[in-house]
């Protein structure tokens, strides 16, 4: 029986050495290759952390695109700009803890928090429809042309028309969390940052996860994005792209940023709009910190002995709608993040090139955090696609996962 047992756990050291060495040679031929400028990645598999690695350089680049003298090191507690994972660790948490205490329900009309969703072509829209991106509100929009502070920004979405009708499909919209930040705001009493530090990270000991982190007055490594906002202009200025607004004019506006995006949020609706605190983007984080919050979902909502947010409604935001997405979270098994995933496999995606990819019934999750953005726009037109990374790395842990099971 002992040399059985021997073997057995010799043979689960070994795909757990595959694992690494896996992940390893892929994410340091892309820096090598120099498709990415860095990475961190922390791969779990039941309680233990498989994989903990830090890749390449938190900045490799001046704003003219020069190679500097000295490239800061990419570090394990490097934060990253997690673009839209801000939806799912911020909001759709934040979300989830109004539920939790009976101040907000999945179908309540967004009409009773916000009066400009009273109007006919608004009325039907309720929070699910904002978590699960039917609500029909446009999939992105310049507000910073016609908006300066959140106030502003609130009041410009509810004046907009619809894009598509409600509930009819599923149109990732930035708009749409950024309107579940307002409900935040309006039902909590707090802005939307310091609600989400008081009630999410302090809790869950995310200490380094925030919004404006060079506002803190304190130094962190911070992994560099954009030089500037480029393909966000592009979005503006060229109608190929399909984000044209009759109103908006090109010339109306020139707040363009013209320096190496570091400390920033990357996102231009985030930062120049809302002041770097978004529904949709903003927050700055770690590996670390964002495997405590995967953690607390894998657990049922459970922190250690203490129930967080109620497994009921976990459950709820982990359950599949129509569109084969969770509230929130990513479900979709044909997403590139999730991909090949078993039953209740769940993710998402941030367009810096962070992603969070989680198995809950084989207590796997894979934190993959790119500065991919860093590396400039290909042929000046769209930034290096990550998808097939993500989903070769989340196919060799699902692999390991299932082995040592």
């Amino acid at each position: 029986m002992c040399l059985v047992t021997n073997y057995s756990h010799a043979q689960m050291q070994g795909h757990k050495k595959q694992l690494v060495h896996t992940v390893d040679s892929i994410l340091k031929s892309q820096v090598n290759a120099n498709k990415i400028p860095g990475a961190v990645i922390e791969i779990k598999i039941g309680d233990e952390v498989i994989v903990k690695q830090a890749y390449g350089y938190a900045q490799k680049y001046d704003y003219n695109h020069q190679l500097l003298a000295h490239p800061d090191t990419m570090a394990i507690g490097t934060l990253f700009d997690i673009a839209s994972l801000t939806k799912v660790v911020g909001t759709t948490t934040s979300i989830m803890l109004l539920i939790d205490r009976g101040l907000v329900h999945i179908d309540d009309p967004v009409s009773k928090f916000i009066k400009a969703f009273a109007s006919p072509d608004k009325s039907s829209i309720t929070i699910r429809h904002l978590l699960t991106h039917t609500s029909g509100l446009y999939e992105w929009y310049p507000m910073y042309y016609r908006a300066s502070g959140k106030e502003e920004t609130f009041k410009l979405i509810g004046g907009l028309p619809l894009g598509f009708p409600v509930g009819a499909g599923r149109h990732y919209s930035d708009l749409g969390f950024t309107v579940l930040g307002e409900i935040i705001e309006k039902v909590s009493g707090m802005p939307l940052d310091q609600f989400e530090e008081q009630n999410i990270f302090v809790p869950l000991g995310m200490e380094h996860t925030m919004f404006n982190p060079l506002a803190k007055g304190k130094h962190y490594n911070i992994a560099a994005t954009s030089f500037g906002n480029p393909y966000e202009k592009r979005m503006v200025y060229e109608p190929s792209l399909g984000y044209q607004f009759k109103e908006i004019k090109h010339d109306q506006w020139a707040g363009w940023r013209h320096y190496v995006l570091r400390g920033e949020v990357n996102d231009g609706n985030a930062w120049y709009a809302e002041k770097g605190v978004a529904g949709a983007a903003g927050l700055f984080s770690t590996a670390e910190d964002l495997q405590k919050l995967v953690d607390m979902l894998i657990n049922h909502g459970r922190i250690g002995s203490k129930q967080f947010i109620s497994e009921q409604t976990v459950q709820t935001f982990l359950t599949k709608d129509q569109f084969r997405n969770g509230l929130g979270w990513m479900m979709d098994p044909e997403n590139p993040v999730i991909a090949g995933g078993p039953a209740g496999t769940f993710g998402h995606t941030g367009f810096t090139g962070t992603s969070i990819a989680v198995v809950p019934s084989l207590k796997i999750s894979v934190i993959l955090l790119i500065n991919r953005q860093h590396e400039g726009l290909i042929d000046n037109k769209a930034y290096y696609n990550v998808s097939p990374v993500r989903e070769e790395i989340f196919k060799a842990a699902l692999r390991a996962g299932e082995r040592v099971k």
